[in-house]
């Protein structure tokens, strides 16, 4: 099989000064692809100069993480592209087993590696982790992060299996799926957009897996960092175009209509925290939602649905008030 690994980049030449010498060095088996957001700064003279054999696609606009891949991947020859944060450290045979994962099993089409911190090598990192999951109110968390809290890794992780959603920041994806899927919804912009790729992808009956024989670094927080307001309004709208996307409707609806209690209980949290501006991103979070429903509503795959039962009824529930703060405390395997 064809692979591709594909960073996006905007503006980033620091991050890629730092981390494309070791994706060059690790990647012997994958083309490397720079797809470029119309970065202002030094990122294709400094790509063209050290790394001239690196195919650049540069995109007309920056439209985030969502509408840049879908922009550059048509450009892109694989059978398998590797979705890549620029500030991602990749290990030595990082691509061996994933390759022989997807060449095993055809039903596989999303895969993610362990993700860890570059900063805390010894912790899981907050995108992705130990492999995504939702709640029955459609929010997310992973195996190894659960809001704020990181586990360190000591092992607990170190399986292959079907996981609901695979983080962004390192995803393999084949290109025939992709391309079914229409790619990344564009108008999220950024936040959550793989959760709704993945959720389409197995409403088609597709698998998402994660494997910890491969495992990245990821720096994390160098587009938005998850104290910042604009991360918070792009997270609870976001989320809530899921939901209403994703799910059946008589599910849909009454989940909306909790989420939306929900997500007021949080902006009186950010009152109480004199955090007004995250206060704010929440209502701006609404009142976007509210201005795309009908649109959101008629991109519905209304043919299939998946039969979905997730592991836990709610992570909110779970680790504000009943203090369980590790997947392993919430999911007995």
């Amino acid at each position: 099989m064809k692979l591709a690994v594909v960073i996006l980049n905007w503006n980033g030449e620091t991050l890629l000064e730092r981390f494309l010498p070791n994706v060059v060095k690790h990647s012997p088996q994958a083309t490397i692809y720079l797809a470029d957001n119309a970065s202002t700064d030094g990122s294709i003279a400094y790509v063209k100069t050290h790394f001239p054999d690196i195919h650049i696609i540069r995109n007309r606009e920056n439209g985030g993480f969502a509408k840049g891949y879908n922009d550059a991947l048509p450009f892109v020859d694989a059978d398998v592209f590797c979705l890549l944060n620029s500030d991602v450290e990749v290990t030595p045979d990082w691509l061996v087993p994933v390759q022989k994962k997807l060449a095993e099993n055809p039903r596989v089409a999303i895969l993610q590696p362990k993700v860890l911190d570059l900063l805390k090598k010894d912790h899981f990192e907050y995108a992705g982790a130990g492999g995504g999951y939702i709640d029955q109110l459609g929010y997310p968390f992973c195996r190894g992060r659960v809001f704020q809290t990181l586990e360190k890794d000591r092992g607990q992780y170190d399986d292959d299996r079907e996981i609901f959603w695979a983080t962004g920041a390192c995803m393999f994806i084949r290109k025939a799926v992709f391309d079914e899927l229409r790619g990344f919804d564009g108008d999220y912009f950024a936040h959550q957009e793989e959760v709704d790729l993945c959720w389409r992808a197995k409403n088609r009956g597709y698998q998402v897996w994660y494997t910890a024989q491969s495992t990245v670094y990821h720096l994390g927080g160098s587009t938005l960092s998850n104290m910042n307001p604009k991360k918070t309004f792009l997270n609870f709208r976001n989320s809530l175009f899921s939901i209403t996307k994703n799910l059946p409707r008589r599910k849909a609806l009454p989940i909306i209509a909790l989420r939306l209690i929900l997500d007021g209980v949080a902006a009186a949290r950010f009152v109480l925290q004199f955090r007004f501006r995250h206060f704010l991103a929440i209502l701006r979070a609404h009142f976007s939602f509210y201005a795309q429903f009908g649109r959101m509503y008629k991109k519905r795959e209304k043919e299939t649905f998946l039969k979905n039962s997730p592991p836990v009824k709610s992570i909110v529930l779970s680790y504000f008030v009943y203090r369980k703060k590790h997947f392993t405390d919430l999911v007995k395997d």
